[in-house]
């Protein structure tokens, strides 16, 4: 029996592989078919040579008679002989051509052009890159193939002679990213934004949607449209992630962390929102190379795989003007610029003066002295401004080099004076912001399957000010700076089809130094502290042959070298589909942070950002942890999309004053834990060119600080009950949006009596009821935007819009606090408002 078989094969071997391959034959050059046959049939081809240059195919059979061997040679080029004489035979090629060989890339899926692709006839240095119109000319005609690459399509070979036609043909390329990162949904709340099978939400803000109430894509405005993230006080330096603080967030940018992420002080993204190319967002299984940030990971690149062509956009709005450029200084490099700066220290608009009146409430900006005898006046001088560059770097083909640097500043001055007894005083007071960042990675494809990445960052934050008293002489100085500076070595290698294999380490130094200066009664503290932490990362990837199932395992081993501490954190994400239409997600982490935010007292840096980074000590404020798991569902079918999420978090070693205590827990030092579980539902439907979609979450938020008198009650960030909502209409050059946002209000703790208590005669207090036994009332608010674009020319737009925040023009209360008044020695209550109506415009220009 093996013996038969073997007979078999050999058989198949010897006698049918050959008479294959005679039927197959070699292709050869259509010049040697012609030199062939006018050897043996005694006759001259006229041709022009770069005519036929394109043309290879399988020289016809000897047996053939001339007139055969000439159709056969038609019909495999469409070119045509004519006889001038019995012996001389004209070439005639009907396609004749007077520009190059050329054609237009296409993305498979979108349609949208291919920037920057990379073309080459083979066994040749004839190449070329497509423009950002996807179109490519090849100056050289040849029969080889061409090959077309590019890092985020598959590449392809195209023979020469399908370009050689009148038009340039489309040629479309299957792009390797939805290979890599299946989507759950390719439109997700609007067009931009995805939600990917590894649990990460995507935002392109270059092909977002219109969203209500933003005139451009606002990178933390737009998180916060997502289940399950909100800002309590309406604050970007607030965002709360599953009832997490604003800290418990690890935001990067191109590599590097950022401290600051706010202008106006939290009210509008420390970045500009026409720059970033992709933004990834994690609520929980985050990808086992990134530490730091127990509740989200924010990553943000501009990075692009290609050399893209020279363009650039001016914008300005109503608080700001900005730019952006990319030049390409050569066939393999080019800089990318960007720079933002309000004009609010020159102009005052509507928009500034709603903005300036919610952010700088109940702060020494706009003073809440109760005396009426006295006078007081203040001018303010505010304003902000961020940079980017970029320098992009292609060696050879398969290695970039990227270096990155951002610069983002707030800056304000305050010049207080009162009128006394016919007596005028002035007193000078100023708070600074400011963050500098650079990253330096090369990137490096060492074949198909083996890449590897290194990078070498620093980020820089620093805030100061400087309050003098308009009541008494003393001056007030307080600074809080943070130097993070790190190396990261990432390796990635294809197993197989269906395994990818991950590893790579992570050293990073962080610094915090604290200063506060007190000239009367003299006072000065100086803190500095430093932390090491190493890490060790390895991550699997599988994906399987039906795509039904996609998982991600992932270790992260990190030691911190000043408390010789091992901490040991897995992640896990599994998504298996049961249906084309219906899929299961599953995913949890461990994951720890060093660094936090607390408020010595709530009139530090001017009342306004009266946080400052700290550092863990291993003692009264420890190193972070947290635990998270989630199960979900989605359903995606007939342009029906919906989702559910539950989910547990608890997190572990936070301290009482970084979760802004205004009660009386206020001046209290201690530890704890928060404990978070919930649901994350939404429903959206396209009608296109509508989309229609609606949220709710659910969320159930407690501490638990064992040396307290109430050792558990609502955490400070709970918010019980969230909806959201939003109408999108795209359609062709309009964009109209308008949306509704309702959640109940935070917990807050009220007084027992409006009587102070006077336990010491010196020193009387506010007496309070059970910590966060009550609520503040709910939020509601409606939002609209609108856009109009403009074609001018084929590479030009003139963009138009508006957007108004607030169009019911709600006054909801988002934050309460009680202090006694030293002249009337009553507990009275001081509210923080929500935003005015607000309206924002903005123009646009692309080219």
């Amino acid at each position: 029996m093996n013996y038969n078989r073997f007979l078999i094969i050999i058989s198949l071997f010897v006698f049918v592989l050959p008479l294959r391959a005679q039927d197959k034959g070699n292709a050869v050059l259509l010049k040697t078919i012609f030199e062939n046959i006018s050897k043996k049939h005694q006759v001259s081809f006229n041709y022009i040579e770069e005519e036929i240059a394109v043309f290879k195919l399988v020289p016809p059979s000897n047996s053939l008679t001339l007139q055969e061997k000439l159709n056969y040679i038609t019909e495999k080029t469409q070119l045509k002989f004519e006889f001038i004489s019995k012996k001389y035979i004209s070439v005639i090629n009907n396609q004749k051509l007077d520009k190059p060989l050329c054609g237009f890339l296409l993305d498979e899926e979108t349609k949208e052009p291919i920037i920057g692709a990379f073309l080459q006839i083979t066994a040749t240095n004839s190449t070329t890159i497509t423009n950002d119109l996807g179109y490519f000319e090849l100056n050289v005609k040849s029969a080889n193939d061409i090959e077309i690459s590019h890092l985020n399509y598959k590449t392809k070979l195209v023979q020469s002679t399908f370009l050689y036609v009148e038009n340039c043909p489309k040629i479309y390329l299957k792009s390797i990213i939805n290979d890599l990162e299946p989507v759950v949904t390719t439109v997700y709340l609007t067009k931009g934004i995805t939600k990917r099978k590894d649990g990460t939400f995507e935002i392109k803000p270059k092909k977002i949607g219109q969203l209500p109430g933003l005139t451009e894509p606002d990178v933390f405005q737009t998180m916060q449209q997502i289940p399950g993230i909100n800002a309590t006080d309406e604050n970007i330096s607030n965002t709360s992630v599953r009832g997490g603080t604003h800290d418990q967030n690890l935001f990067l940018w191109n590599g590097i962390r950022l401290y600051q992420t706010g202008h106006f002080f939290g009210l509008i993204s420390s970045l500009n929102p026409n720059l970033a190319h992709k933004i990834n967002i994690a609520k929980n299984g985050t990808s086992a190379f990134y530490g730091d940030g127990v509740s989200s990971s924010v990553l943000i690149s501009t990075h692009t795989d290609s050399i893209e062509n020279t363009r650039g956009a001016i914008g300005l709005n109503l608080i700001n003007a900005d730019f952006y450029t990319k030049v390409k200084t050569s066939k393999k490099s080019n800089i990318e610029i960007s720079g933002r700066r309000s004009y609010t220290d020159l102009v005052t608009s509507p928009t500034y003066t709603n903005y300036f009146n919610k952010i700088f409430q109940n702060t020494i900006v706009t003073n809440y002295f109760d005396n009426q005898n006295i006078k007081y006046n203040s001018d303010e001088d505010f304003y902000f401004y961020d940079f980017t560059a970029q320098y992009h770097q292609k060696i050879k083909r398969k290695t970039d080099l990227f270096i990155d640097i951002l610069s983002i500043s707030n800056v304000l001055d305050v010049l207080q004076t009162k009128t006394e007894n016919s007596i005028t005083t002035s007193k000078y007071s100023c708070l600074e912001q400011q963050t500098y960042g650079a990253n330096a990675l090369l990137k490096t494809d060492w074949n198909a399957k083996n890449s590897s990445e290194i990078s070498i960052y620093a980020s820089y934050y620093n805030i100061n000010s400087e309050n003098e008293s308009i009541e008494s002489n003393q001056i007030f100085n307080q600074e809080n700076t943070i130097l993070d500076t790190g190396i990261k070595l990432q390796n990635s290698h294809v197993l197989s089809d269906k395994f990818t294999f991950l590893n790579g380490y992570q050293f990073n130094e962080i610094g915090v130094r604290n200063v506060d200066i007190v000239n009367t009664p003299i006072f000065s503290r100086k803190i500095k502290e430093v932390l090491k932490n190493h890490a060790l990362i390895a991550e699997l990837k599988y994906r399987s042959s039906n795509d039904k199932f996609n998982g991600r395992i992932g270790f992260r081993q990190n030691y911190i070298q000043e408390f010789s501490t091992f901490i040991f954190e897995p992640r896990v994400q599994l998504n298996y589909k049961f249906t084309p239409f219906f899929q299961l997600e599953i995913m949890g982490e461990s994951k720890h942070q060093t660094t936090s935010q607390i408020v010595d007292l709530q009139q530090d840096f001017l009342g306004i950002e009266k946080r400052r980074w700290t550092l863990s000590n291993n003692k009264d404020i420890p190193i972070v942890k947290s635990n998270q798991a989630s199960l979900g569902f989605s359903f995606n079918k007939n342009n029906w999309l919906l989702t559910l999420e539950n989910f547990y978090k608890k997190v572990d070693g936070i301290t009482s004053m970084s979760q802004g205590f205004q009660n009386q827990y206020e001046f209290v030092k201690t530890n704890g834990n928060y404990t978070v579980y919930g649901t994350e539902f939404l429903i959206q439907k396209q009608f296109r060119p509508i989309t229609a979609w609606i949220s709710y979450t659910f969320q159930e938020n407690n501490y638990d600080f064992k040396t307290l008198n109430t050792t558990a009650f609502p955490n400070n960030f709970e918010i019980k009950h969230t909806i959201k909502s939003a109408i999108i209409s795209d359609f062709k050059n309009i964009k109209l949006a308008i949306g509704a946002q309702w959640f109940t209000g935070k917990p807050t703790t009220l007084p027992i009596s409006t009587t102070p208590i006077y336990t010491d005669p010196e020193t009387p207090t506010v007496g309070y009821q059970s910590p966060n036994s009550s609520n503040l009332e709910d939020y509601f608010q409606v939002n609209f935007s609108g856009a109009y674009a403009f074609n001018i020319g084929k590479k030009s737009t003139l963009n138009l819009g508006f957007s108004i925040q607030n169009v019911l023009n709600n006054k909801t209360s988002i934050n309460q606090h009680y202090r006694i008044n030293n002249n009337t020695n009553v507990v009275e209550q001081i509210n923080t408002f929500s935003l005015e109506r607000t309206p924002n415009a903005f123009l646009r220009f692309t080219f």
